[in-house]
């Protein structure tokens, strides 16, 4: 397992990779102040794999931005989504977003699919 990553003020993306899948663990809060090196290590594991999961179980608060991010990670990849925590089931229920990405339980579960 390679792992690289990237932390800022109470913020952390981590990247490793599993059964041919890239795996991006996200934790803290994510807004508009704060969701760049979230977004760089998504852009980074889709440059590097077909697919991408997120884990988003470390997840505390996701806004606009970081549905935008899903979004357009998604388009560029096969984006899955595993373990998503209160406030990220509920923004990506909200928004449809649960319909159009696929969503776990498990990061096992997540690269299986």
């Amino acid at each position: 397992m390679s792992l690289n990553e990237v932390v800022t003020t109470g913020h952390a993306a981590t990247r490793y990779e599993t059964h041919g899948t890239r795996i991006v663990v996200a934790s803290g809060d994510y807004d508009m102040q704060t969701i760049a090196p979230l977004a760089a290590a998504l852009r980074a594991a889709a440059e590097e794999h077909p697919s991408v999961v997120l884990d988003v179980s470390g997840v505390t608060f996701a806004d606009s931005a970081f549905l935008n991010l899903l979004i357009l990670t998604h388009r560029t990849t096969d984006l899955r989504l595993a373990g998503p925590t209160a406030p990220v089931r509920r923004i990506l229920e909200l928004t449809g977003v649960d319909t159009v990405l696929k969503v776990r339980e498990t990061v096992e579960e997540a690269a299986a699919c």
